[in-house]
């Protein structure tokens, strides 16, 4: 498909000029631009697609940047770039790499923050509306939020506070009954009836909180959204306009499969033919057949964990979605726990980290006997707004929480049946990205502070935690052919305690120990064996992440740059000695 159209638009006053015909033609042309795009690099597909109009719309009636518009997670921010200069990162194969899936100020002065976690724009926009009153300018601010982001417990703390003022304020709520899957809470029901009455049911969720109220029915009519913008346009006080769009919108298959359709892989990307989220699922379905207390809790995003619908079907009312609430999730958790029943909390890294406080003072402080289980944690080549390489230090030093990085799949396994059958106390198991097997293995309480030695040598330790154990098998080969050095190998599966007997009786032997680990070193696990071993006469070299944000980064590189390559790593132990 050509793209004459979207290639004349280098920024939003390019639309004025612009028909309501030839506005619909830039439609077409953006949404076949998402899918080139989404096709070479994967990406948000349905949620993008459904948003084209009230994109355009947003830029043709405010006069961004001027006009301060918030995209909230972002993962609805495709054509906003597009129509701000960026359509090279969609139609220019050679380019795309050069943006990423998220708004960043780094890109472009009209992206006004790197969003990534749901339920923030409200937040921010009271910000921008209130700094706005103090310096006395007079520009828009405009919320875009939904695809199931109002669930969020900061958007009703936003809400909440965004009605108190009584100056401009305006928020386009995107209501596409979606949210990554179902849309969960009670705050849908409300929605759907003022679908159903054209915006006039007397039950309105947004008047109860005192904002002024606007419904567009059409949310894809380009018409009928710059209609609507340009009435609340440089409106004085609070207003919520709520549009009605389809997930999906042009795409058949994104359309009939909403779920599926929010992210998607690359064209070709590869499926490993074995996946954690398919052996944790399993499990968890044998589990929950044999034991009737086992419940399973998710935050909004069961796709990540790989809660498919399958599953959803067969746990029934023992799986409970409390949308893109990750507090809640927790704190649900923790009393479901201390209520007699057994609750599994399934959660990507960078989401658990919107509920710290939960996790110390619901779950460790009440030692509520739940088991969370944290999936894509470690080394990623992710945007910077979902990186999974905090929550091994983070959860590592909260009291009272015991937590796991398994090495196997049986080993995985071992110690979710013993969280679930056997430990009275909150347990965090790290999910690894790769499934490796190894024998069956039993896991009891004796086992968490417990290192098992791999392979007994000299000089040198490798104190692995979890799937680093195998870059210390890679390690010791080098060392071992290029080096004459034969190490210690020890694999360590919890990184809330350390096995000190063992740890010391490394004086005996060797002069160096080395620890691996696949999270930020600050506040990491290398650092607890270090301070633990300092008044030895050991030397202790930690090997994991630099503390900083990195954005799409191959894992290829940060290997590289972190010195997590055998042969590299094999050099620095050479040397170091």
């Amino acid at each position: 498909m050509a793209f004459d159209l979207l290639e004349s638009v280098t920024g939003p006053r390019d639309l004025d000029a612009l028909s309501f015909d030839e506005l619909d033609e830039l439609a077409s042309e953006c949404r076949a631009a998402i899918v080139k795009r989404v096709r070479a690099t994967g990406g948000h597909f349905g949620s993008n697609l459904g948003v084209v109009e009230a994109t355009i719309a947003l830029h043709r009636v405010f006069d961004s940047p001027r006009d301060r518009i918030i995209f909230d997670t972002s993962h609805q921010c495709y054509t906003h770039k597009m129509l701000t200069g960026r359509a090279y990162g969609f139609i220019d194969d050679a380019r795309m790499g050069e943006i990423s899936g998220f708004t960043n100020p780094e890109e472009s002065e009209h992206d006004w923050f790197r969003c990534g976690h749901t339920s923030t724009s409200i937040s921010l926009a009271c910000g921008f509306a209130k700094a706005r009153d103090i310096l006395g300018q007079d520009h828009n601010v405009v919320a875009f939020i939904g695809d199931g982001c109002l669930s969020g417990g900061e958007a009703f703390e936003g809400l909440d506070n965004a009605a108190t003022f009584s100056s401009n304020l305006i928020i386009v709520v995107n209501d596409n009954e979606m949210s990554i899957a179902e849309d969960q809470g009670g705050i849908y029901g409300d929605f759907a009836e003022l679908r159903a009455s054209g915006g006039t049911a007397a039950r309105n969720f947004f008047s109860t909180f005192g904002f002024d109220y606007r419904y567009v029915e059409e949310g894809n009519s380009i018409p009928a959204l710059i209609a609507a913008f340009e009435e609340v346009k440089d409106i004085d006080h609070p207003v919520v306009v709520h549009i009605h769009t389809t997930k999906g919108k042009g795409d058949e298959w994104a359309e009939q499969n909403k779920e599926a359709a929010h992210s998607v892989k690359a064209d070709g990307g590869s499926t490993p033919a074995e996946s954690y989220t398919g052996i944790i699922r399993a499990r968890m379905l044998e589990k929950m057949a044999a034991d009737p207390e086992i419940v399973v809790i998710n935050a909004g995003t069961p796709g990540g964990s790989g809660i498919t619908a399958e599953f959803r079907a067969i746990a029934g009312d023992r799986y409970v979605d409390v949308g893109i609430c990750e507090q809640h999730a927790v704190t649900f958790s923790a009393a479901l726990a201390r209520g007699g029943v057994k609750p599994v909390y399934f959660v990507a890294s960078t989401f658990l980290q919107r509920a710290y406080d939960q996790i110390v003072q619901d779950l460790a402080l009440n030692q509520s006997p739940a088991t969370v289980l944290v999936f894509q944690a470690g080394f990623s080549s992710i945007d910077a707004t979902h990186l999974g390489v905090f929550d091994l230090a983070y959860t590592g030093n909260v009291p009272g929480l015991t937590c796991l990085a398994p090495t196997t799949a049986e080993q995985l396994l071992a110690m979710l049946d013993w969280s679930l059958d056997v430990a009275d106390k909150p347990v965090v198991i790290r999910v690894p990205d790769r499934v490796v097997h190894g024998p069956r293995v039993a896991f009891d309480a004796s086992d968490i502070a417990r290192f098992v030695i791999e392979h007994e040598g000299s000089d040198v330790a490798l104190v692995a935690l979890g799937p680093t154990v195998k870059l210390a098998d890679a390690v010791a080969d080098e060392l071992s052919a290029h080096h004459g050095i034969d190490p210690t190998i020890i694999s360590a599966t919890t990184y809330s305690a350390l096995d000190r007997p063992l740890l010391f009786s490394l004086e005996k032997g060797h002069r160096l120990v080395v620890t691996l680990e696949n999270g930020v070193l600050y506040g990491g696990f290398g650092e607890k064996v270090a301070r633990v071993l300092g008044p030895s006469p050991l030397r202790v070299v930690c090997f994991g992440g630099t503390k900083e944000f990195v954005d799409r980064v191959s894992t290829e590189e940060l290997q590289q740059r972190y010195h997590l390559e055998p042969a590299a790593l094999a050099a620095d132990i050479a040397a170091t000695l």
